[in-house]
């Protein structure tokens, strides 16, 4: 008896209430989780939840869980398979859905669409349901377009794309670069893109959520309470509920904006890379909040290759008088510089030249291709040295599948206090690191040789960046820095602390007090404190 599982066990007890007969078989736990979902009250009509379930019988299952996946380590054969998938297309699902994984002990996965790196909204060591978002993308603009209601499963380019067209041009909102993330899971974690040195991350715009909490009440920002609406915002919501819609606060933009794209490979007009990446490291985090230059290193035949990219918010004309006073090592000239509408310039960032399609492009949920991939993060709090630099491009070339994006800081990300909400990492970063390798052949070796890379570029960097504890983004999920097994307030503290720093400590109250019970698990979720 010892070795059966609880899932079993509930099983076998409603089996032993419910069959008159020894010679039946015990029901399957996707039939007893599908039966309680379907009994569930309150329920609507409109919107039976048995039309929104998907199980491994159902002809569909696979497709449905693939549609989100964006990492193809984590979808294959031995990959463990949830017991049920609850397309959420009203409150009641989730309510019932909460409700019903309680009641047999089944994990919780929340998924709203995204990159989700190291694919924690559809993945488990145990039994679990997956509760997807993607039906509930509705966005609600008031009529005055300061604000609107945002479901978790609209897309950013979505919003991008609606608000654009709804306020000719004039309003923007400050997110990913990548318009086909998840609304949920990418404002839980913060969520940073291009505009973040003017405006803040997305959260820094936020003003208040709809969330469904544990014991499947529906709750806003009045009556879930400013500690809960703080952990919401950066702290991974996860962890703490369900959110059902954040209410988010429009920004201004130009009816011009213009972005650049600079690349060279060993010097650019007589000026090296290494002294290139040394002025970049001075003026990326002080110059002009209007102007955000993203700095990738790869590699070239056997040379490094460092992309300047960039979005001002302005025409070019200023733009140049910036760089011309502020970075002239980079001799960025005018044939360069391109002017377009804000919501053109996401299509810029997505690599599609301009005018070769409609932004309506951005409205395209499921990726044209997937593939492999590891990202790792890191922060960097002083500029890199020119030793350490040519140190740290050996390190490139010998690792040819790993590619470096530094994101500058500073602006309004230095004036925010790093308590104002549960993102910390505000005043004192020059520069994040995504570190990037990507495959797209399946197989051990392959994987392992692409692993290997990144590990030896992520140590290589270890001398320069943030220590004690050495920090991470959450939104850039990394199951290398650890994970919790057990639920324990001490294996959570390991990647805690450097996805939240101090932090840290404030969330695990939260989580203690509105979750007690640490229904709302995952293998980096938030603790709960230990009962001694």
């Amino acid at each position: 008896m010892k070795s059966l599982t609880i899932h079993t066990l509930i099983i076998i007890t409603i089996f032993f209430f419910t069959t008159p007969t020894s010679f039946a078989s015990p029901p399957r736990l996707e039939d007893v989780f599908s039966q309680c979902t379907t009994d569930f009250k309150p329920s609507n009509p409109n919107f039976p939840i048995q039309n929104f379930t998907y199980t491994q019988q159902t002809p569909s299952f696979l497709t449905i869980l693939n549609n989100y996946v964006r990492n193809l380590r984590y979808f294959n054969n031995t990959t463990r398979k949830p017991v049920a998938i609850i397309a959420a297309a009203d409150v009641t699902h989730i309510q019932a859905t909460i409700t019903c994984a309680k009641r047999l002990s089944l994990q919780l996965r929340i998924r709203s669409g995204g990159h989700d790196y190291d694919g924690m909204s559809y993945l488990s060591t145990v039994e679990f349901v997956v509760l997807d978002m993607f039906n509930l993308r509705s966005i609600e603009f008031d009529p005055k377009l300061d604000t609107a209601w945002v479901q978790s499963g609209a897309t950013l380019g979505e919003i991008y794309y609606g608000v654009a067209n709804k306020s000719n041009d004039l309003r923007g909102f400050p997110a990913g670069i990548c318009p086909g993330l998840g609304a949920g899971g990418h404002f839980g974690g913060g969520g940073y893109g291009n505009m973040m040195r003017k405006y803040g991350l997305s959260i820094d715009n936020i003003i208040d959520a709809k969330i469904v909490d544990a014991k499947g009440r529906v709750l806003d920002r009045s009556s879930m309470g400013e500690d809960l609406f703080w952990a919401l915002r950066g702290g991974g919501a996860a962890s703490f509920c369900v959110v059902l819609a954040w209410k988010i606060k429009f920004v201004p933009v130009p009816g011009k904006v213009t972005v650049f794209n600079v690349e060279t490979v060993g010097n650019r007009g007589g000026v090296n890379t290494t002294e290139l990446v040394v002025k970049w490291q001075e003026i990326a985090d002080k110059i002009d909040n209007n102007l955000f230059i993203r700095l990738t290193l790869s590699t070239s035949n056997e040379t490094v290759k460092a992309s300047f990219m960039g979005m001002f918010l302005g025409d070019s004309t200023k733009l140049l008088e910036i760089m011309n006073t502020d970075f002239p090592e980079l001799g960025l000239n005018k044939t360069e510089c391109l002017e377009m509408k804000w919501i053109e310039s996401v299509l810029f960032w997505l690599s599609i030249p301009p005018g070769t399609a409609p932004t309506s492009v951005m409205l395209n949920r499921i990726p044209q291709k997937q593939i492999y991939l590891k990202r790792k993060s890191d922060y960097v709090q002083k500029p890199i040295s020119r030793t350490g630099l040519d140190a740290i491009f050996k390190v490139l070339l010998e690792n040819e599948n790993v590619t470096m994006a530094w994101n500058p800081y500073g602006g309004r990300m230095s004036e925010i206090p790093s308590t104002e909400t549960a993102f910390p990492h505000r005043a004192g970063n020059v520069f994040k690191i995504q570190y990037a390798a990507n495959w797209f052949v399946p197989g051990e070796a392959v994987a392992n040789e692409c692993l290997r890379q990144t590990e030896r570029v992520f140590e290589a960097m270890s001398p320069y960046v943030s220590k004690n504890p050495r920090e991470a983004f959450l939104n850039y999920r990394d199951v290398d820095i650890g994970t919790s097994l057990n639920s324990t307030y001490e294996e959570g503290k390991v990647y805690g602390v450097k996805y939240f720093k101090n932090n840290f400590e404030r969330l695990v109250k939260v989580k203690s007090r509105v979750d007690p019970d640490n229904f709302f698990r995952y293998e980096q979720s938030i603790p709960v404190f230990s009962s001694n």
